[in-house]
């Protein structure tokens, strides 16, 4: 597991806790929930262009040690 599919499975836990957390404060008519369901939103959106990310790595490193294999 490389360090961008880590952070982005942190991230996006942390993203969906946001969003799970403002949908409590939002049954409870606390104002604060538009704040912290934004943040949550932005942050559930960077884990999973993490995760793509990683997937791209990978996909481009067997890539390149194919190369070096023909060589």
């Amino acid at each position: 597991m490389n360090k961008y599919l880590l952070r982005g499975i942190l991230l996006l836990l942390t993203g969906a806790a946001a969003i799970y957390s403002s949908d409590i404060l939002m049954e409870n008519e606390n104002n604060l929930y538009k704040i912290i369901m934004a943040l949550g939103v932005i942050l559930f959106g960077m884990g999973f262009l993490h995760i793509i990310y990683s997937f791209f790595r990978k996909i481009d490193r067997n890539t390149i040690l194919e190369k070096r294999r023909e060589k």
